[in-house]
């Protein structure tokens, strides 16, 4: 069993930035693909990034391309999502995930095996 508690949403403008953490326990953190999903209000929820154990292999989306990054630290258990340059439709419920698998599959098909509480980012115009 893995825990995941995300922190570090909050509200800001547009074009500003956040930084959303997670801290995983439980298992070896390092055995595990990280990543991150998104809800917004009355939509389904999404993929945005994910991130290999050793941090050699990245996915985005292709609407955060560019702007957001990924990072991991194995050392530490936690992982990161940087976000630039910010917009309204970013805003969403965002939700840190680890998977048991070495391939990204069940990122992309939205089923990791764990899932965190999720952290509110509210981006204003």
């Amino acid at each position: 069993q893995v825990q995941l508690v995300e922190s570090g949403g909050g509200l800001v403008q547009a074009g500003g930035s956040l930084r959303l953490s997670c801290a995983a326990s439980g298992r070896t953190f390092s055995n595990y693909l990280m990543g991150w999903f998104r809800q917004a209000p009355g939509k389904e929820r999404e993929f945005v990034a994910a991130i290999s154990w050793s941090g050699g292999r990245i996915y985005y989306a292709d609407s955060v391309k560019g702007r957001f990054t990924i990072s991991r630290d194995n050392a530490k258990n936690t992982v990161s999502l940087q976000m630039n340059s910010l917009k309204p439709e970013d805003t969403a419920v965002y939700y840190c995930a680890a998977d048991r698998s070495q391939y990204f599959s069940a990122f992309l098909a939205g089923t990791p095996d764990y899932w965190g509480q999720g952290t509110q980012v509210t981006v204003s115009s």
